[in-house]
């Protein structure tokens, strides 16, 4: 069978997993869509300007990339075999962020909206625990805080 032309494969061989760049969610959700999808959910995850109480001015991500594109390329295979996906992205912001930018974004397509919704939930939820991504608060005071996304 020949794989279609108008539709991108379930997950992309050259899909970034990573951006240095603001991601751009509208060309992700385009490529997102199938003919056998009922559903696309979008979950986009964005800076914020607090945390625990404290201001933010900005975030900072850093990666080890190969090993996170190879673990989120996995973590979306497994949700595609286990939710029956026609679509799955995952993209994640490393370097500087400013408050109100997009710091990550999954989406899922599959036939039904249920299906959708969990997946993309498992697949963040994975993403956020597994991946090795690190995430580095500036507060307004002008301390800095690393941990985890």
């Amino acid at each position: 069978m020949t794989p279609s032309t108008s539709y991108p494969p379930v997950v992309a061989d050259d899909t970034r997993y990573l951006s240095a760049v603001s991601i751009d969610i509208a060309a992700l959700l385009a490529g997102a869509h199938h003919p056998g999808a009922g559903a696309v959910v979008l979950f986009s995850g964005e800076a914020r300007d607090n945390s625990d109480g404290r201001p933010v001015t900005w975030l900072e991500y850093e990666a080890h990339e190969s090993m996170a594109g190879k673990m989120m390329a996995a973590i979306l295979e497994e949700a595609k075999a286990q939710w029956g996906l026609k679509t799955a992205i995952a993209c994640h912001r490393t370097g500087p962020v400013a408050i109100g930018e997009t710091a990550v974004v999954v989406i899922t397509a599959a036939a039904h909206r249920g299906e959708a919704y969990a997946a993309n939930r498992y697949i963040i939820d994975r993403i956020k625990q597994e991946a090795p991504i690190w995430k580095r608060e500036h507060f307004a005071d002008g301390s800095t805080e690393w941990g985890r996304q």
